[in-house]
């Protein structure tokens, strides 16, 4: 799912930048014998990703805090319904509540965005799947919760993938340079793609030898055609401006990837609160 010594060093470093030297707030006001229960509730539906983290954190600000999930990672909930509860300190509670609630509504936010994308191809053989265009540091995190949401992963970062880009294309001196260039230097496990912005472009990349061809920015109607002219020699990638009102008519070309940006970089936090000892509706 992610590497937990890697998440377990970032929850400390975002308490750090949270808390600093301490809470002066919730230590000025609440007793240190105080102990309660703080509810988590979604004020909005949506799908629910990242419970195990939030857990993670409660349990890096005072391991004595008991984390009970209410619902299943990747459940859809309605507005009021209870995600989880987490019992002990209240100090403990109020001082790990905004880091677990950020984490835990951007990841749900994601889920529940990519599962609207999922829907709207549902049918056809065409997948979701994200890009590189994540919050530096959240990259893990996020491309878990495109997962949870129904979606796929496109590669993980630049060292798993060769991605051989117009300015890729540019510097090499031609598609064919590039993918000769690229297939001499990686291991036989790895994969190429090529971006083509034209049905020649498309022809070059067939004949290079490329695995996956990403079709940018191209009209329904020249995708379709480009589906036909690589006719399962080559996995086809559709990207560029896909949204949910379009990207049905984008899987009905016969692609087999459709990447969008939008699952990342600029989704909504799902709205999810915490209230001690009382529950809203």
């Amino acid at each position: 799912m992610w590497n937990k010594r890697e998440l377990q060093r970032k929850i400390e470093e975002w308490l750090q930048e949270d808390i600093g030297f301490g809470d002066v707030t919730t230590m000025s006001t609440i007793p240190g014998t105080e102990t309660g229960t703080g509810i988590l509730y979604a004020k909005e539906a949506g799908i629910i990703a990242g419970l195990s983290v939030a857990e993670q954190v409660f349990a890096t600000v005072d391991p004595a805090l008991s984390f009970t999930s209410r619902v299943q990672e990747g459940a859809r909930v309605e507005k009021g319904e209870q995600i989880a509860d987490v019992s002990g300190s209240v100090r403990s509670i109020l001082s790990g509540e905004r880091l677990a609630l950020n984490l835990l509504q951007r990841m749900s936010g994601i889920a529940t965005l990519t599962r609207q994308y999922a829907d709207a191809v549902a049918g056809t053989k065409a997948r979701v799947v994200d890009t590189r265009k994540t919050t530096p540091g959240l990259r893990m995190l996020e491309k878990y919760a495109v997962r949870v949401g129904g979606g796929h992963n496109h590669r993980y970062g630049l060292y798993d993938a060769v991605m051989i880009k117009d300015n890729h294309i540019k510097g090499a001196g031609g598609i064919a340079q590039a993918v000769a260039a690229a297939r001499a230097a990686i291991p036989h496990t790895m994969k190429i793609e090529v971006e083509a912005e034209s049905l020649g472009q498309v022809q070059e990349a067939l004949a290079a030898g490329a695995d996956i061809i990403m079709l940018d920015n191209m009209p329904n109607e020249t995708m379709r055609e480009a589906v036909a002219m690589i006719g399962g020699r080559a996995v086809v990638e559709a990207s560029g401006g896909v949204t949910l009102e379009t990207i049905g008519g984008i899987a009905q070309t016969g692609v087999d990837v459709i990447s969008v940006g939008a699952l990342t970089h600029s989704v909504k936090a799902l709205d999810i609160s915490l209230d001690l000892n009382t529950r809203k509706r």
